[in-house]
């Protein structure tokens, strides 16, 4: 395979590299934690106008990103309670002392929206009417819906997301440390036998017109 041109990137696919590529991930649910957070406190504060289908949908999204923050896959690169614990910052969040405990009602809640075979905003009841003899007369569907999440919740829920994004990001920079020093041992040759890795060049059209 010939050499790259200069500037160009190849794909390290190695184990260190794939680990850099989990810890990155987990940083960007994170990231989608606190967005979803950000917009619901706005969205809540709407009162009466507030629309539960956003609500719901952006309140689903954070929990399935905050969960897939501390699912083992096996690379050790997931958040597990021992770092809710360590991490010096969630100490002065409103979560503390019972972030752990915070934590697994999160998950709890993570599988109580994303439970394929049980509807998460309301429960249903058949009830049967009888007439002035005790018969049956008629039926009837009711309903009760369940409490939209509230303000308190997605307060403390964005901050313990933004708690681990400092943790996770330190973590980024020592495993972004760790793979370029293995690769700076690498010869020319070794690194030409890498795939190479395509990178959106921006186009002078791309490019902010000056003002």
């Amino acid at each position: 395979m010939g050499a790259a041109p200069a500037g160009s990137m190849r794909r390290v696919d190695d184990a260190a590299a794939e680990a850099l590529v989990g810890v990155v991930e987990v940083f960007e649910d994170l990231q989608t934690v606190l967005r979803c957070c950000e917009r619901l406190v706005t969205e809540l504060a709407a009162g009466g106008e507030l629309d539960p289908v956003v609500v719901e949908a952006v309140w689903t999204t954070a929990l399935l990103s905050y969960a897939r923050c501390f699912a083992a896959t096996g690379d050790g690169v997931a958040l597990t309670e021992s770092d809710l614990t360590s991490t010096r910052d969630l100490t002065s969040t409103e979560a503390s002392p019972e972030v752990v405990e915070w934590h697994r009602l999160l998950l709890q809640l993570r599988n109580h929206y994303a439970d394929p075979a049980v509807n998460p905003r309301e429960r249903f009841s058949v009830g049967v009417a009888q007439d002035a003899n005790g018969r049956a007369s008629g039926i009837a569907i009711t309903s009760a819906r369940q409490p939209l999440v509230d303000d308190l919740t997605v307060r403390q829920t964005g901050a313990i997301a933004y708690a681990l994004s400092g943790l996770v990001n330190e973590r980024i920079e020592l495993r972004q440390k760790e793979v370029f020093d293995d690769l700076e041992s690498w010869s020319k040759a070794d690194l030409d036998r890498l795939d190479p890795l395509d990178v959106a060049v921006p186009q002078a059209d791309d490019a902010p017109a000056n003002s």
